[in-house]
């Protein structure tokens, strides 16, 4: 197959999946919708100093500066569309069908980063291997359902990522570099990963003589620091501005050293302002959807214990306030078990990412990229602070490129995959949808079985045993009790 019909074949697997995405318009949607509806009137209605201290709605804007720059971007066609989409306080809760289609359609449109992402990725491997990638991820049921019914831009960002490992897997470190430092200021729930990258890049591209791996080194340092003044840079150059505008009217001689240390403080507030809205650590261990997580079995233990303790008589105060409220100052505190502190998940992900660490080091290879990358998302839902229940495709979405790589890696991918997209049926809770995300699973399990039967029957291999009349051992994909388990569930229910 030419480069042309591969195209074309991608492009009609992307197309037949946005044609579910158009159908999926009049679904559920979350208060995720406006929340990007408030983050368009916010990027529209005021100036860039005031977008992450705005606190109109309750919805404020929490993600890093890239994607308040994507959503000025996407506010100049929304009030074309509606301009009441963009008004601060009249488009509260606004949820007429013009800001429905625009805020389905952009989610659309943005998933041809996704497309560009698959293509990339995919384009030196071969036929069979390659069309099972396509429609694992572009028909990933997860997306469709977080993305297309529950409402994100999970796979706008999946597509930078999916870029910047292709570029990995090229050799060409600097530009997958430069595409993940993107990717963070994105959204910067990915920087999980940003430990595999460094150590990575680090052994792979900057390890290779002290003078040319020095340029190497200053290079990639430019580039990524280059990436985030960009991103952050306009705070600061906003800060100073605001605080120029205080001291205008003094006169000359007052300008004095006093002056640069109060601009100081304010570029430095603003910055605080952003990382303090991006890393709320006051919402809790746990999201306001537990994610199926190390965490849970934490708090399930404390409970039993906490109950097992007051039945003994023993005095133990049972906290009030809830583990998974999701606002900023509604957390619980632990009533047997020692409190969880922000840094105790970072320590607990780190160890658990340096397996992975030292064999990036040992062996960087750069066809064990993506890999090492789902390997480090998968510790982060794991053992991270405050998870996503959606953060589940961070992993799902790079093991779908692996599981094509050999017969083990494609029964784990199953299994992760069916377990992973079972975990967000709670996100559709209506009964209209409990068919649409039934079939979903159902028709990705389908496709699964049918594109690993075929990828992992070795038929050649049997005909020339049988041949020789060597012991003919059949080597083949199949589906085990615990998959068997969680589809028999779906279809009984």
């Amino acid at each position: 197959m030419d480069g042309g019909d591969r195209r074309h074949l991608l492009l009609w697997f992307f197309a037949a999946a946005t044609a579910v995405k158009l159908l999926l318009i009049p679904s559920y949607r979350s208060t995720d919708f406006e929340v990007h509806r408030n983050w368009l009137a916010i990027t529209h209605s005021l100036p860039l100093s005031e977008w992450y201290f705005d606190e109109t709605s309750q919805w404020t804007l929490d993600y890093p500066p890239f994607f308040a720059y994507f959503e000025r971007f996407l506010s100049l066609f929304a009030r074309l569309v509606d301009p009441k989409i963009v008004d601060l306080h009249l488009g509260l809760d606004y949820s007429a069908d013009s800001v429905v289609y625009f805020q389905r359609i952009t989610v659309i449109f943005s998933d041809l980063s996704l497309l560009f992402g698959v293509y990339r990725l995919t384009r030196k491997v071969e036929p069979l291997r390659r069309n099972l990638i396509c429609v694992l991820v572009v028909w990933s049921p997860g997306l469709l359902m977080v993305d297309h019914v529950h409402f994100q831009y999970n796979g706008f960002f999946l597509g930078w990522l999916l870029l910047s490992v292709s570029f990995l897997q090229d050799g060409r470190d600097l530009i997958g570099g430069f595409l993940f430092a993107v990717v963070l200021c994105f959204k910067h729930l990915f920087a999980v990963a940003a430990p595999v990258y460094f150590v990575y890049l680090l052994r792979h591209y900057c390890w290779a003589g002290l003078a040319t791996g020095l340029r190497r080194l200053v290079a990639l340092g430019s580039v990524v620091v280059a990436v985030f003044a960009a991103a952050f840079g306009p705070f600061i150059y906003n800060g100073q501005v605001s605080s120029k505008k205080v001291f205008v009217f003094k006169p000359c001689c007052l300008i004095t050293l006093n002056t640069v240390l109060e601009t100081a403080v304010t570029c430095q507030f603003q910055i605080q302002q952003v990382i303090s809205r991006m890393f709320p650590f006051g919402r809790g261990l746990c999201h306001a959807y537990w994610a199926p997580n190390f965490w849970v079995f934490y708090i399930i233990l404390d409970k039993g214990l906490a109950f097992t303790l007051r039945k003994l008589g023993f005095d133990v105060q049972v906290p009030s306030a809830s583990f998974t409220g999701g606002l900023v100052g509604d957390s619980s505190p632990f009533a047997v078990l020692p409190q969880i502190t922000p840094l105790t998940t970072f320590v607990m992900v780190l160890l658990a990412i340096t397996p992975c660490l030292i064999k990036a080091w040992k062996k960087p290879q750069p066809g064990l990229v993506a890999r090492w990358i789902a390997y480090a998302y998968t510790c982060g839902f794991l053992f991270g602070w405050h998870v996503h229940e959606k953060a589940s495709l961070h992993f799902t979405i790079p093991l779908a490129i692996v599981a094509v790589q050999s017969l083990e890696d494609a029964k784990h991918y199953f299994l992760v995959s069916i377990v992973s997209c079972y975990s967000l049926f709670p996100l559709l809770y209506e009964p209209r949808e409990y068919p649409i995300k039934v079939l979903l699973l159902l028709l990705h399990s389908m496709v699964m079985w049918l594109g690993f039967s075929a990828q992992y029957t070795d038929v050649k291999g049997l005909k020339e045993k049988k041949k020789e009349g060597g012991e003919i051992k059949r080597s083949k994909f199949e589906i085990g009790c615990v998959e068997k388990s969680y589809l028999t569930k779906q279809v009984t229910n």
